[in-house]
């Protein structure tokens, strides 16, 4: 089978049911396998992360969303890669491809290959689209074990957190403006042994005030601005650090201010969520966890901090 991914997390998926070697394109942001990163890339987009600022890309984004995409799709390629599967999503046009946009270009492809699309909201829905994406690529049988040991991993670490306080928790997606993570991200903190306070499992992320925040005291402060690892999501927190009332959170007093690598475990629905939980554990529990890699999570007060700013 040839099988073209237009989404990260569905590359992973794809790698987590063993067909690995049937892809024959991806986009320009799948990096998880490494082996990724040599195919063919269909997608392109003039937002660079890497030269401009969170507002900058905010307003660029919003920009191109209004034109008509923020990404741009090689039909060409896609044309002369002959995919047997395209693999996409329908949940967030600011994420991947536009359905229209896959629609338009599938539609003409003799044969035409056929389409599976991603719509999750929650961890479960995750692992659902993960057995899908098994199903779709052949690989059923092996891929209900794999599913099984991520569903162990999750019920194992709500098992440890079940009797313990639940610890409130305020998640942002996004620092300038600023996004509460919505979707999925409610759902892991809760298994995790947390609360979040401003934003609801299922819910899309949503825009929120400063003084959301603020009003929310939240016992420790999550870093994960979408797209972004570890150590861009420190460098964003200064922003953060002028506005009013950050002296006064309770998780900047008690230095539970942390920077996590969000592109690897919270802001793609894939598999690796699961290691994004575990690792929001640690974060909100240390006696109970292990301490998480610095590599995927720093707190505001660790001396590495200064390191990433």
């Amino acid at each position: 089978m040839r099988i073209v991914s237009l989404l990260p997390a569905a590359t992973e998926m794809v790698a987590l049911a063993g067909a690995e070697d049937e892809l024959v394109g991806v986009t320009h942001e799948c990096d998880h396998p490494p082996g990724v990163r040599r195919l063919p890339k269909l997608t392109s987009t003039p937002v660079d992360p890497s030269r401009m600022s969170s507002a900058e890309i905010d307003a660029t984004v919003n920009r191109l969303s209004d034109e008509g995409s923020v990404y741009v799709l090689d039909a060409g390629l896609l044309a002369r890669l002959r995919p047997d599967l395209v693999l996409t999503q329908g949940l967030c046009e600011v994420c991947a491809v536009s359905p229209s946009l896959v629609e338009e270009a599938v539609s003409g492809l003799h044969p035409r290959p056929a389409v599976f699309s991603m719509d999750p909201r929650s961890l479960g829905e995750v692992l659902e689209d993960a057995l899908a994406v098994g199903e779709a690529v052949g690989r059923a049988e092996g891929v209900r074990g794999r599913v099984a040991a991520l569903r162990e991993r999750l019920r194992r670490v709500g098992e440890a957190t079940s009797s313990l306080r639940p610890v409130r928790v305020v998640c942002l997606e996004w620092l300038d403006p600023l996004f509460g993570a919505g979707h999925w991200v409610p759902e892991m903190v809760k298994i995790a042994g947390g609360e979040e306070a401003v934003s609801e499992p299922g819910e899309p992320s949503r825009r929120i005030g400063w003084e959301e925040v603020v009003h929310s005291s939240p016992d420790v402060l999550v870093l994960m601005p979408c797209g972004f690892d570890a150590r861009r999501a420190a460098r964003e927190g200064r922003i953060l650090t002028r506005l009013p009332g950050w002296e006064s959170l309770p998780a900047v007093a008690q230095g539970c201010v942390w920077a996590v690598d969000a592109n690897s475990y919270f802001s793609r629905p894939g598999p690796r969520l699961v290691e994004g939980v575990e690792l929001l554990a640690s974060i909100l529990h240390p006696g109970v966890f292990p301490p998480p890699d610095p590599r995927r999570a720093v707190p505001l007060a660790h001396p590495a901090w200064s390191t990433f700013v």
